[in-house]
């Protein structure tokens, strides 16, 4: 196999996020659904044979050193594979908007290598090595909706029914590393279960960032409060500053004619399950 083309990776939206504690070591503890959305970038891969890891952008610029490089890189590092690649990239998913679109890059690209390289190493060596590089990674190598707990690492598959969402993304964007730092951030949200989140999944919890993230950036509270004009239930996704709403018994196309023209609006639906799903054995 010479190149793979037309690689999806898609971003997810946090249907709730409970911060739950926080370990000796500072990392916090949460339970969250992630849910698959058809928002996707695109990657494209080459094979080279000098060994040699390089990337083109074909639309917005990334870091020189973003996490498909330090996927790929680690993945290289890991099996001791001679082969390299290029790996090129069409960016839609926003940054800074919490809806993992770096992660999901990250996890599209370990698992097109795997299959360019010819590695055959299973879903769960993938996953280990995807934890190293961002607590999200792991969830978009998983293969479908999840309930995720601990910092990330504790993935249990969920079914959710089909549904429609407005998503909008103003152009301020949120690092979440500030927003985990915030003192006022609530790190003591009971506990919840599966049953009760099954029970009415698209209104269920709250997401514990949101305050926080409403008083770093205040068109979250402009976004969101748009949505709820609209009689949508407006929340967060992740840590912002991306905000959705669930379009039950709404029009299957929303007007969005009235929105601030500087935000990216767009409607989108959840997926069966992960587009490259099979891409990697599942056994270990």
């Amino acid at each position: 196999m010479k190149a793979l083309y037309d690689v999806p990776a898609p971003a997810k939206l946090n249907l709730f996020l409970h911060i739950t504690g926080r370990r000796a070591d500072g990392y916090h503890l949460l339970q969250s659904v992630f849910m698959l959305i058809d928002w996707c970038d695109t990657l494209h891969f080459e094979l080279r044979r000098d060994g040699q890891l390089s990337r083109t952008d074909l639309t917005t610029p990334l870091p020189a050193d973003d996490l498909i490089l330090r996927a790929a890189r680690a993945l290289k590092e890991l099996t001791g594979t001679p082969l390299g690649a290029e790996i090129a990239i069409e960016k839609s998913i926003p940054a800074q908007a919490g809806m993992g679109g770096g992660s999901s890059d990250a996890a599209s690209c370990l698992l097109a290598l795997n299959r360019l390289w010819d590695l055959r190493l299973p879903i769960s060596t993938l996953q280990t090595l995807a934890l190293r590089l961002g607590a999200d990674v792991p969830f978009f190598l998983s293969g479908g909706h999840a309930w995720v707990e601990g910092i990330g690492e504790t993935i249990t598959p969920v079914e959710l029914p089909a549904a429609d969402f407005l998503v909008v993304k103003p152009p301020e964007g949120l690092e979440t590393k500030a927003i985990f730092s915030a003192s006022s951030l609530k790190r003591d949200s009971d506990s919840a279960i599966l049953a009760g989140f099954a029970a009415r999944p698209y209104e269920f919890g709250k997401n514990d960032l949101q305050p926080v993230a409403e008083t770093l950036c205040p068109a979250v509270t402009r976004a969101i409060g748009w949505l709820n004009d609209k009689g949508l239930n407006g929340r967060m996704t992740g840590s912002g500053s991306a905000v959705y709403a669930h379009l039950a018994n709404m029009p299957s196309t929303m007007d969005a004619s009235d929105a601030d023209p500087l935000w990216l609006v767009r409607q989108c639906s959840n997926m069966e399950v992960h587009p490259l799903v099979g891409w990697a054995s599942s056994e270990s």
